[in-house]
Order: C-alpha cells, then structure tokens, then sequence
C-alpha cells in the first residue's frame, strides 16, 4: 500500500492506494501549524490504517526543499515546519521510506500522467492561485533541478513598480506580482471572484502570456497545462484570451505549444504523489 499526502497552508489531503494506479477516498484535515501538531497528526493516521504494509509514504509541501528532499527550507503559511526533520519522521512513525516533493510539482507530476498532459513527452505545468508556481516533467519524470523551479519569480517588467507578494521576496517586476490572486487582491482591493470588469482579466491574460511566453522559450515543451484558482474559477483569467495574446508575443517558435487547462482538479496532488511513489519503488 501506498500513502500520499498534499500538505497545503491551511489543508492537508491524504489518500492510500493498493495497487498503485487508483486512490481510496482520500481525507481532509487542517493542516497542523506547529511541527510537533504534526507529529501527533501523523501518528494519529497511522493508527487509523490498520497493520497493512506500507511500500512508501510520498508527502507534497507547500515550499521549497533542501538538496536532499529531506526537510522545507521556507513555507508562508507553516513556518514553523521550516528545517524540521520531515522526511526522517515520516520514517520513523510509518516504517517506510517516505519522499518529499514540492506540492506544485507533484501537481504537474499528476497533469503529466494522468490528466491533461498525458502522452506529451514534455510538459510544462503553471499554477496561478495565491501565488504562480510551475514544474518541468520530462518523460513522465520531475525534471533534474538543484533549487526546484520558481517560474513566478522571473521578471516580466524591469521598470515595474508593482511588488512581488512571495513571502520573503518583495521585489519589482516579478510575474506573481502581476497575475497572482494575491496580487489582483492587492491591486483591486477586491477579490478576484468580485471583479467582473473584462479588461481587467484581459490585462491579466496579457501578463501571463508575456511569463509563459518566457517559460517557453527556455523549457521547450510539448504542452502547457494551466491550473489554479486563477484559471479554473469563477471568473478567471480566460484561456483563449492568453492564447491570442501569447500568439502575439512569441515571434521566435512558429507556433506555441498547445495550451490546456488542468484536469484533476483537488486530487492532482495525490495522483502526482502516486505517480512518484511507483517510480521509487
């Protein structure tokens, strides 16, 4: 059996999986905010699961990991999980080996294998919710990275005034700083499920392509694969809006890689946990 965890800010979903290709009904908890709530959180779930063997034990955070995949280095909204011993508790309470990944990427890990992205053999993965994440997967395999991949971070305007709202960053220019559901709060100061004006959501289409746009030319890939509150909400940013703009602004491919919208919706992490766990085992 295998266990999966989406560790989120302020949710954390799990799920098990007996043969490695679907999911038990997976379980919503609120997310412990002290690292020793945690502990008791997991030894609590590991009760629950009854003496069935565990083959391993894949967690996606909510941030970025040390070199080894064996702790969170920064997190917004549970910091006091920062450079705790995660991957090593994991091991010690579930008797497994137990993997961390960075929650976005397994997102795209899930798209890639199983969702939208299934059967391109790269595929780029853009979430744009609170904040802009995104993941490179190459042959169905999270791409080689030393500091994981921050794609919301790079510059979309050098004379931007606009402030990145990425804890810890505050920098000008920043992708995040323009499309992001923060961002839009800030600036608006409304929340983006209030703002019904098109132009505005036309404006955020056009800063986004510009970001993709980027990411394109430097990963290459197949397809684009668009998912979070930004994109799949009420209104959101919309798609062919971002296609038309992206086709304006990308001169030096002759055409763009098809752009889709995510599929698996709450249970992409999950899926990219399984999906990760099969690979290690």
């Amino acid at each position: 059996m295998y266990l999966l965890f989406d560790i989120g800010g302020t949710k954390m979903r799990y799920a098990s999986s007996l043969d490695g290709t679907t999911l038990r009904e997976s379980v919503i908890v609120s997310t412990p905010k002290t690292f020793k709530k945690a502990i008791e959180a997991f030894s609590k779930i590991q009760k629950e699961l009854g003496k069935e063997p565990l083959k391993a034990v894949v967690a996606g955070v909510a941030g970025p990991l040390d070199r080894e995949h064996t702790m969170m280095v920064n997190s917004p909204n549970i910091q006091e999980w920062i450079t705790q011993p995660l991957k090593k508790e994991l091991e010690r309470i579930f008797q497994a080996p137990s993997y961390l990944e960075n929650d976005t990427a397994l997102v795209g890990l899930g798209e890639a294998t199983k969702g939208a992205g299934k059967g391109y053999p790269i595929v780029v993965y853009i979430t744009v919710s609170t904040g802009v994440g995104g993941v490179r997967i190459v042959d169905q395999r999270i791409d080689r990275n030393v500091m994981g991949f921050e794609p919301g971070h790079q510059i979309v305007d050098l004379q931007g005034k606009l402030l990145c709202p990425g804890p810890g960053c505050n920098m000008q220019g920043h992708l995040e700083g323009y499309v992001s559901g923060t961002a839009v709060r800030l600036r608006y100061k409304k929340e983006p499920s209030g703002i019904t004006d098109p132009v505005v959501w036309d404006e955020l289409a056009k800063w986004l392509a510009v970001g993709l746009n980027n990411t394109i030319v430097h990963w290459s890939p197949d397809v684009v694969v668009l998912g979070g509150s930004m994109i799949t909400g009420e209104p959101a940013i919309p798609m062919d809006a971002i296609e038309r703009h992206l086709g304006e602004t990308m001169r030096i491919f002759p055409t763009p890689p098809s752009l889709k919208k995510g599929e698996l919706g709450d249970l992409g992490g999950l899926y990219g946990a399984l999906e990760l766990a099969t690979q290690y085992v």
